[in-house]
């Protein structure tokens, strides 16, 4: 497809778009994808981050992208509608066993105590997967090429002897209209705190505090075990060809 094909069909004309050559699809076997894609990058950088975060696209360092494969449309971008989410009893349990944690927000700058939480949780959950070689280098990249609002949201846990320990960090845009989830990990010895599921609740307190209408999850795949759990965080949107809307 040609450039100026991609950006009328996104209704952004005079935009630079590319899209990839077909490679196995990480979430569903004997599966292609695809992906159209932009840079991010100059002063209107984080206001194009939110126009095409909207409209479906995810951002991973200068790149940001979506899914466009051929004759597949299983993954669907999903929001939550921040101040209409009430927790369950069950997401209520998570929050308390987390009460003690102390949540800081911080600039995008790598660290060694998130690049230690980041290494344990790949070995632990994801050992064979694309960021299973990653290095503290590839991590800083990850975390510091940006060009749009970006933050690091980290959780700490009291010591016993005072001091503080980091168990779980989340790589976030702020966008005009919500939080965007971009990548989180959590030390997995750890996991009776079900810190990923913690950390998604606190990001609905975070853009409720921030006057922020919506938490963007990324995709949720029809037919992915993986992304599957995103489902469960109503009241929650996903985009249509008709728009943003309410996902049962």
């Amino acid at each position: 497809m040609r450039n100026e094909d991609i950006s009328r069909r996104l209704g952004l004309e005079g935009g630079d778009f590319y899209i990839t050559a077909p490679s196995p699809c990480p979430y569903l076997e004997n599966r292609m994808e695809r992906k159209v894609f932009s840079y991010l990058g100059g002063p209107s950088a984080p206001n194009l981050n939110s126009l095409l975060s909207k409209r479906g696209f995810r951002r991973s360092q200068h790149i940001i992208y979506m899914p466009a494969c051929d004759g597949c449309r299983a993954c669907t971008p999903v929001r939550i509608v921040a101040d209409e989410f009430e927790a369950t009893r069950s997401r209520r349990r998570t929050l308390k066993r987390n009460g003690d944690l102390v949540r800081r927000i911080k600039a995008p700058k790598a660290t060694s105590d998130q690049f230690s939480v980041l290494r344990a949780y790949l070995d632990a959950r994801h050992h064979d997967g694309g960021m299973a070689e990653m290095t503290v280098l590839d991590y800083a990249s990850m975390v510091e090429e940006t060009a749009v609002d970006t933050i690091i949201v980290e959780y700490w846990k009291p010591d016993p002897d005072g001091g503080e320990t980091l168990i779980a960090a989340a790589l976030t845009d702020r966008l005009n209209d919500g939080l965007s989830m971009v990548y989180s990990y959590f030390e997995p010895e750890e996991e009776a705190r079900s810190l990923g599921a913690y950390m998604i609740l606190d990001h609905v307190a975070l853009a409720r505090e921030l006057a922020l209408p919506f938490v963007y999850l990324g995709y949720w795949i029809d037919g992915s075990t993986k992304m599957g759990y995103k489902a469960q965080y109503q009241p929650l949107e996903r985009l249509t060809a008709g728009g943003w809307t309410r996902m049962a």
